[in-house]
């Protein structure tokens, strides 16, 4: 899901939170603006990367280092003609601060307004915000 309209001026992370199933992306700038994210099937990461690497200047790939990241890093590394560094970030606790930003992120409508957040059903998979995540620890820890 791209979000900006214009390509970014600056170099731009992507975010990567690697899955068997499925794989969240995100694509970050310096600034902190959000230029695509998505959630994809883990069978089209590879190719999804590409095609991000030809269309964003990406300057380097952050990671989560829990979920099958050792394999994730050695298939991305394999399948990329033009490999990214990548930069390894921690994840722990990342899928329930996803949680939260989703709702920040997509306010509820209607009912669902009414409804406590920790009890609401996510309408759909939030990898992509993890990646968001991911690449917002990794800023942090570059000003921390």
């Amino acid at each position: 899901m791209a979000l900006s309209a214009s390509l970014p001026g600056q170099p731009v992370i992507l975010g990567f939170d690697p899955g068997r199933q499925k794989c969240g992306l995100a694509i970050m700038g310096l600034d902190r603006c959000l230029y695509y994210h998505e959630v994809i099937p883990a069978s089209e990461a590879i190719a999804t990367i590409k095609r991000l690497q030809r269309d964003y200047p990406i300057s380097f790939l952050v990671m989560g280092d829990q979920t099958s990241a050792k394999e994730w890093r050695q298939q991305v590394i394999a399948g990329l003609a033009d490999p990214l560094r990548i930069v390894p970030v921690d994840e722990r606790y990342s899928t329930l601060e996803a949680r939260d930003r989703y709702w920040q992120m997509y306010p509820p409508q209607g009912l669902v307004k009414l409804i406590p957040q920790g009890i609401r059903t996510l309408p759909r998979p939030i990898d992509d915000i993890v990646a968001i995540l991911l690449i917002e620890r990794y800023l942090e820890r570059l000003t921390a």
